[in-house]
């Protein structure tokens, strides 16, 4: 990538859908650094607790000083969690909460001095279909990954006029970790050879189906694109 190249921070990015996106950036000649609780991959693999704002503001002094400032910031990391609204405690739900909403919150203002500075950034949040269609036993989730969506509207309006874009990719039906252990407790409603054949495209997503997208939307060409929320679901939900 000549003259393209910039310094990606990929939360989450130490399995599944984050290391995806992580490999694929990688690939495309981005300098790398992974933010998870168990880090791998990237140039840079750095462990950090997205709830704990001193932690990442220590990691990310960091990616600065070996990899320069931040142009791209993906907030992949993620918590999900299967209870009964009734039987929810709020420990629970604001935990679930601290994980995927202020997360993102905290790595956002994090980055924002450098992409400011540059007068370009490039921020994508990873949600979750579930925004649209709703999810039983998974109150907390849902609400935490909407909100992730309202937040990427209105950070894009605010963060436009002064050159850093911000989109979300809501992933459904993607073959990971947190996908077959909902299978294992038969959270699905049903197998995930059976949720295939309600799909229109016929197939199970791969972390790699989002990571091409990421990847385009983290791009020069992709200046015009904010404020959207760009489903990745195989037709599930349009």
């Amino acid at each position: 990538m000549p003259g393209g190249a910039r310094t990606a921070v990929v939360t989450g990015g130490g399995s599944g859908i984050g290391r995806a996106i992580a490999e694929r950036l990688a690939a495309e000649g981005h300098r790398v650094a992974v933010l998870d609780l168990n880090p791998s991959g990237g140039e840079l693999a750095l462990t950090a607790d997205v709830t704990d704002r001193a932690q990442i503001d220590v990691a990310l002094a960091g990616v600065r000083d070996r990899l320069g400032p931040v142009g791209i910031l993906v907030n992949a990391a993620g918590l999900d969690g299967f209870k009964r609204f009734a039987d929810l405690s709020f420990d629970a739900w604001q935990r679930v909460v601290d994980v995927n909403l202020n997360g993102v919150f905290h790595c956002v203002q994090a980055v924002l001095p450098d992409m400011l500075g540059a007068k370009w950034g490039r921020i994508v949040n990873i949600s979750s279909s579930s925004t649209h269609s709703g999810q039983p036993y998974m109150t907390h989730y849902v609400a935490a990954k909407s909100a992730v969506n309202g937040l990427t509207k209105a950070l894009a309006l605010e963060l436009g006029p002064l050159g850093v874009t911000v989109n979300a990719i809501p992933p459904g039906f993607v073959d990971t970790p947190m996908l077959r252990k909902a299978e294992e407790r038969g959270l699905l409603g049903g197998t995930v050879e059976e949720h295939i054949g309600r799909t229109p495209v016929r197939r199970v997503g791969r972390p790699e189906d989002i990571a091409a997208t990421c990847s385009f939307l983290a791009s020069e060409e992709a200046g015009y694109i904010t404020g959207q929320i760009v489903g990745v679901n195989g037709g599930r939900n349009t």
